[in-house]
């Protein structure tokens, strides 16, 4: 890197300071390394007594806001890493994926950004005008045609015919401007094949507008009880009123469209938007975030985010871990620990070292699984996509049939009968509601699960985790804290508990074992000085010894004691009450002669008693397998309430569980922690990867849980039984709303009740949906979890 530096400084002199030939010299810009001639007009900044140049003033204005990282040539690192280009993508069809903003050849639905963005979205800016402009176009034509109603007679003032040719007038531009996008869509779909609520809209708007054509201009070639007097009845109202109620329809649905990414936008928030960099020279200064790279040393002050993955290379502090985990209690970190870019730091001002940055923070990785599980499809989806495209054909159907039943035998005049119905039957049927039903409410619940820490991969483990009825979760590490400590100290005959300890712990110190650490760290914590173990040699599946202090000490299990030829029956009792508690105890033998025991345990969390009762009462059978030995977690599962115990189970053995409970018929949500039980979690029906830090992105689990323990089930079954039940409800208001509003718009209710849906009602009640499907979606924010 010195190196590098030099050559740049090298670089910068010598066409800094050496004018000798105008014009054909030339210099690298050092933000986009571009080769520049340099005249009079080039853009220049001084850094270190250096002379740059740029190309242009952006990046003239890039390298004042951060000189060093330029002037030290890591711009060409970041080069790297630069972020792909936006994309939008349908969220009914996730198939589909655009460079830029559209409509779905498919449904015909907005694409969204694959990445929810500050900027507002084109089309709603661009609907909403429409909207005001169909919206200010609607209120003169519903004067016009309904005046009388409200002692308005404008009609009667200015005269029929003219009147008519101002209802013309005024809805011509809405039709061929404002609703373009709309005969496009609709257009588009019958070319695909895939007909879509657009087409019956432009079908019925189109409708309605060439009828009121030919009744405005060629009056004579409708038969004599058409007419008052001179002209014919029109619909231009109508046609104007619907294309501006679903503008409205539509423009509802954008906004709340967009409020479901809100949740991500949150979290991209977290990251700050500049880091403090520490310089070899020990000068500290604010850098933009995407100019930090791996290995960079920053600074974190009391208050401030962190802004990137990294480890503590100074200082202590304790950091609100809360929005990765939703766990309110902060952590404590010093030299050496691993922060998380985007948690807070409480009280103390640490330094790290950057060790991931841009894309590979956590933050990123967790943005982009949100941002997956948005455009994934629940099976649940499937079936209303078949139900749409069979129903836009049969609607079609249905309206040619109510158009000829009325031509053939409704009361005069037919044929004005005859549009309104089959109008008011395309306009109803819009299958928008439906095809929102689903995405709408995922979406929703992906954002709401990423603050509480749930990581929801694709919908379809959202789904399945909702019909889910056992769980099968490892003891270490998720039902306890996966560290184990020393519990007890037990002296025999004339020794001191102490002098037991210390003898023991000085023989661990050699051994790599995780329960060697525990007993080395219970000497430790009691204040015992420890001397050094000679001749150290573990023996395998039974224990360690050596020499300490010139006496032989050995440290193991009964088997070990039985090697040396010494008989432990007579303090057994002793060492199975411990086991019995859960815990693991080992005898130490001095000069060949039994002095003691010391017992090592790995606590339970403390939220996980409290998490089994929940999930019991959420319906599960809780299920621990552990590769312990039968005892030890017999007694911890007697302590937590836990339904079945299987004890001595290996990694590999975990798929075999999964398969044989699958067999039986249970749908089977696995937990799991690390690379070893990959293959259970993608044998189970959801697998839940316990997410502490690294592996975020566990590949084959379909949910994953930032904080380590049992609490995380419990929101996720909570978070997944709350959406299912959600897109029922959506799915139910949109079946039933159309499948009430096709007759009635048909006309079926005319004979009885004389009543027949204006078409503008059944644009209405279109919308509306829509809009009640949101609103209920967007409930899915607020859940309790």
């Amino acid at each position: 890197m010195a190196d590098h530096m030099n050559h740049h400084h090298h670089h910068g002199h010598e066409h800094g300071s050496d004018k000798r030939q105008p014009g054909a010299d030339t210099v690298l810009d050092p933000v986009c390394g571009m080769e520049i001639e340099i005249s009079a007009e080039t853009k220049r900044a001084e850094f270190n007594d250096l002379e740059y140049f740029f190309c242009s003033d952006s990046c003239q204005i890039k390298f004042e806001t951060d000189p060093w990282f330029f002037a030290s040539g890591n711009a060409e690192k970041v080069g790297q890493q630069v972020q792909p280009g936006a994309q939008w993508t349908c969220p009914m069809h996730p198939e589909v994926i655009r460079d830029e903003p559209g409509a779905c050849p498919i449904c015909g639905m907005a694409l969204e950004p694959m990445v929810p963005s500050d900027e507002p979205s084109e089309e709603l800016t661009d609907f909403t005008r429409r909207m005001w402009i169909s919206a200010a176009a609607a209120v003169p034509l519903v004067i016009l045609t309904m005046g009388e109603l409200v002692d308005l007679p404008v009609r009667d003032w200015i005269g029929h015919q003219v009147a008519t040719y101002v209802e013309f007038l005024l809805a011509t531009p809405i039709i061929f401007w404002a609703a373009r996008p709309f005969f496009q869509r609709g257009w588009e779909s019958i070319g695909n094949m895939s007909p879509n609520m657009w087409t019956l809209i432009s079908l019925g708007v189109g409708a309605a507008y060439i009828y009121s054509l030919f009744a405005t201009f060629l009056p004579g070639l409708f038969p004599d009880e058409y007419r008052a007097g001179e002209s014919v009845g029109t619909y231009f109202e109508a046609a104007v009123v619907i294309v501006a109620l679903i503008f409205v329809g539509q423009v509802l649905e954008l906004r709340a469209r967009e409020r479901t990414g809100d949740a991500i936008r949150a979290l991209l928030d977290l990251a700050p938007k500049t880091a403090r960099r520490i310089l070899p020279d020990g000068t500290e200064y604010d850098a933009p975030l995407e100019n930090i790279v791996e290995g960079d040393l920053l600074r974190v002050r009391p208050g401030d985010s962190v802004p990137v993955d990294g480890a503590v290379v100074d200082g202590r502090t304790s950091i609100d871990e809360s929005m990765l985990t939703g766990e309110p209690v902060p952590v404590e970190k010093t030299e050496h620990d691993r922060v998380t870019g985007g948690t807070i730091n409480k009280n103390g001002t640490i330094a790290i070292r950057a060790t991931q940055v841009g894309a590979d923070t956590v933050l990123a990785q967790i943005v982009d699984m949100v941002a997956g599980a948005r455009r994934s499809r629940a099976p649940i989806q499937g079936l209303a996509d078949k139900v749409s495209s069979i129903f836009v054909p049969t609607v079609v159907v249905i309206s040619i049939a109510a158009f000829l039943f009325w031509l053939a035998f409704g009361p005069s005049p037919a044929l004005v009968f005859a549009i309104a119905a089959s109008v008011s039957v395309l306009i109803i049927a819009c299958p928008c509601a439906l095809g929102l039903a689903t995405p709408i409410s995922i979406t929703t619940a992906a954002g709401r699960g990423a603050q509480a820490g749930v990581l929801i991969k694709d919908a379809e483990a959202l789904e399945r985790m909702a019909r889910v009825d056992t769980v099968i979760v490892d003891k270490t590490g998720t039902l306890t804290l996966g560290k184990p400590k020393l519990t007890d100290v037990i002296a025999f005959a004339d020794w001191d508990e102490k002098e037991v300890l210390a003898l023991a712990a000085a023989l661990e110190r050699g051994s790599e074992h995780p329960l060697a650490e525990a007993i080395v760290e219970g000497a430790q914590e009691r204040g015992i000085a420890l001397s050094l173990a000679e001749q150290f040699e573990a023996v395998t599946g039974k224990g360690v010894q050596g020499v300490v202090d010139g006496r032989k000490v050995a440290l193991g299990n009964p088997a070990m004691m039985q090697q040396l030829g010494l008989d432990t029956t007579s303090t057994d009792e002793t060492a199975n009450g411990l086991r019995s508690d859960g815990k693991t105890a080992m005898y130490i033998a001095v000069d060949d002669a039994l002095s003691g025991i010391v017992a090592v345990a790995d606590p339970i969390k403390e939220t996980t008693a409290g998490a089994i009762r929940d999930l019991h009462t959420l319906g599960l059978r809780v299920i621990m397998a552990t590769g312990d030995n039968q005892r030890t977690a017999e007694a911890v599962a007697g302590k937590l309430g836990i339904d079945e115990v299987r004890a001595g189970v290996l990694p590999e053995d975990k798929k075999a569980l999964v398969e044989e409970l699958r067999s039986n018929g249970a749908h089977i949500a696995m937990a799991g922690d690390g690379v070893n039980d990959a293959p259970a979690l993608a044998a189970a029906d959801v697998g839940i990867a316990m997410g502490t830090g690294a592996d975020v992105a566990v590949e084959s689990a379909g949910i994953t849980l930032l904080g380590g323990d049992l609490v995380g089930i419990v929101r996720a079954r909570k978070l997944a039984t709350a959406t299912l039940r959600n897109i029922k409800q959506n799915l139910f208001f949109a079946f039933a709303y159309n499948a009430a509003g096709v007759p009635v718009a048909a006309g079926i209710l005319y004979p009885v009740f004389g009543l027949l849906l204006s078409p503008m009602i059944a644009a209405a009640a279109m919308s509306l949906s829509s809009v009640s499907v949101i609103s209920n979606a967007l409930r899915l924010r607020r859940v309790r979890l």
